[in-house]
């Protein structure tokens, strides 16, 4: 439950330009004169108003949240709802095929993306008229906006690539005449990491505010887009060259957050509304129940995700896969089955009595016959997804909660919490740490923070028992000890290992899509899934991913016709 100490992201709209046509903007109680906001008190709504963006969000007006982008187009989950019609727009994005640029979901994730850009550089451009004597919070201020500014422009680098860059210096009128092609790849991450390194080096280590970016913030996200910008591509999108400099920054960046953040002794504490902002957390979304607005403000990117059960009601999407599932499987030994862990099918809880799991997937995955969210007496059961026939009988749980839990709300014929949002987690940290060591070839120093995860995993099965107390999985899991219990640490196997266990640790965050297309194997990983999955779900038949084009969305047709089109389409469409 989140108190008067964090940002209200709920604030009222100042400025008739950023309004959105959405059910979560209120209707406005009036309009202020521009000139009569340049003051440190209406500067600060400003800042508030461009916050609020982390969380203005909803399923048909362009989701925040990372599932329908990452998770979808990765293997790792399907669709869910009632049928392939729902949510259409998420089918393709699911199976490609039939996806095109006037995809509507796309142009308005597009819009979205560049209405919260407005607010943040409406902010900068009024921070720039006022003094510091004023305003004493001015440069804090300014590196809290070019953070917010990185953060959505990031978004719109991993979806879309190419994409135009506005700042405060932009008059509205000249918006027109801005290319998206104006900046290279290169020199589009070269801006991104620009602006997060100004907020870290103009950020304190504390702010006012919890949901206020601050330096670890800044830091840690500078890490990210460092990372990302490494794997340099060519216009087709392969990668071509890794820059070795920016992955040896990543390392250094990564290692100045080890003791400012640590992991969380068990790993169900970063998925509980009662645990969250703990040692773990960096950068979070928050929300609220009681902000004293009509719908309060809830995680919306989650409304679609609750089982259909009569203490939830709606409405059965983001299904992890059957691949998923089997990927959490493991050996005699407690490692991963790398080559193997397709072949036999996880599906009841039964099955995870039986088989060697990593707990993880119990933290992950409702399967049924077992445990939903931690409480031994609410059993998940087939009948509370939607349509088991076309998308299988698992659903995500990261980002639920329990029906009785304080932060829940109904907001028919909805639901959702004010549970946080993880953007960043210091596991992510330490796995963007061991990426670019392995990359850097010193893999050895990698092997520590990979078996860091793998311990807290072994150590995070408290939760994880039934009505008597048991396990509710044969859970096996252990470090990996070369020449012990697997092959030497070479930097291949390394990498193998690096990157399964990003798939299992972030699994249902949306990250692993945008980890494929990092690393340029996108093409091969996504159609090698098809193969086995048309098997199982007999709508993905015709499901493919066309490599040098797939790895990115297609400019929205309605912004190259805003812009007279000026705006190039990406390669490929």
């Amino acid at each position: 439950m989140k108190t008067l100490k964090y940002i209200a992201f709920g604030a009222a709209l100042l400025l008739p330009m950023m309004s959105c046509d959405s059910f979560l903007d209120e209707a406005p109680q009036g309009v202020a004169d521009s000139d009569n906001l340049n003051t440190a008190d209406n500067i600060e709504k400003m800042v508030i108003s461009a916050y609020s963006m982390l969380g203005n969000d909803n399923y048909q007006e362009g989701v925040n949240a990372y599932w329908p982008y990452g998770d979808l187009r990765s293997g790792d989950a399907y669709k869910g709802g009632a049928g392939t019609g729902d949510m259409g727009d998420f089918h393709m994005f699911e199976t490609f095929v039939y996806l095109r640029d006037d995809n509507g979901y796309l142009d308005k994730k597009w819009y979205s993306q560049y209405i919260a850009i407005a607010r943040a550089n409406d902010a900068l451009g009024r921070i720039q008229m006022i003094s510091e004597d004023v305003y004493p919070k001015k440069k804090i201020r300014e590196a809290e906006m070019r953070f917010l500014r990185a953060n959505f422009y990031f978004d719109l680098k991993i979806l879309f690539k190419q994409m135009p860059w506005i700042d405060e210096n932009d008059k509205t009128d000249d918006y027109i005449t801005i290319s998206n092609v104006e900046y290279t790849d290169k020199e589009l991450w070269d801006m991104i990491i620009a602006e997060f390194r100004f907020a870290m080096e103009n950020l304190p280590d504390k702010n006012d505010d919890l949901a206020r970016a601050n330096k670890g913030m800044a830091q840690a996200y500078l890490a990210k887009a460092l990372l990302y910008a490494a794997y340099e591509q060519d216009e087709k999108h392969n990668v071509v060259n890794i820059d070795k400099t920016k992955l040896q920054e990543v390392v250094t960046l990564c290692q100045g957050l080890s003791g400012k953040y640590s992991l969380a002794s068990d790993f169900a504490n970063n998925f509980l509304c009662e645990t969250e902002n703990g040692p773990e957390s960096i950068f979070a979304v928050q929300f609220s129940v009681n902000d004293g607005t009509l719908r309060g403000r809830l995680d919306w990117g989650a409304m679609l995700n609750y089982p259909m059960n009569p203490e939830y009601g709606c409405c059965g999407f983001h299904s992890p896969s059957q691949n998923m599932v089997n990927a959490f499987q493991t050996d005699e030994n407690g490692l991963p089955l790398f080559d193997t862990y397709n072949n036999h099918d996880l599906q009841t809880a039964d099955d995870l009595l039986a088989t060697n799991i990593d707990p993880r997937l119990n933290h992950t995955v409702a399967i049924p016959g077992a445990p939903y969210k931690y409480n031994p007496e609410f059993i998940f059961e087939t009948s509370w997804t939607r349509d088991p026939n076309t998308y299988g009988s698992f659903m995500s749980m990261k980002e639920t909660v329990l029906p009785d839990c304080p932060c829940f709300a109904f907001a028919s014929p909805f639901m959702s919490s004010s549970k946080n949002r993880d953007i960043i987690r210091y596991d992510d940290v330490m796995l963007w740490q061991a990426e670019a060591l392995i990359e850097l070839g010193r893999q050895a120093e990698a092997l520590p923070l990979i078996n860091a995860l793998r311990e807290r995993a072994a150590n995070s099965t408290a939760k994880l028992v039934d009505v008597q107390g048991d396990p509710t999985g044969k859970f096996n899991i252990a470090t990996y000890q070369p020449g012990k219990n697997c092959p030497e640490w070479t930097q291949d196997f390394a990498r193998k290992a690096l990157r399964w266990e990003r798939r299992l640790e972030m699994s249902q965050e949306g990250s692993t899509f945008f980890d494929l297309v990092r690393w340029g194997i996108a093409a091969e990983t996504v159609n090698k899934y098809f193969e086995v999955e048309r098997t199982r779900r007999t709508y993905m038949g015709e499901a493919k991913f066309t490599k040098n084009k797939d790895e990115y969305f297609p400019i929205p047709k309605n912004q190259i016709n805003f812009s007279k089109k000026l705006y190039k389409q990406n390669y490929g469409w």
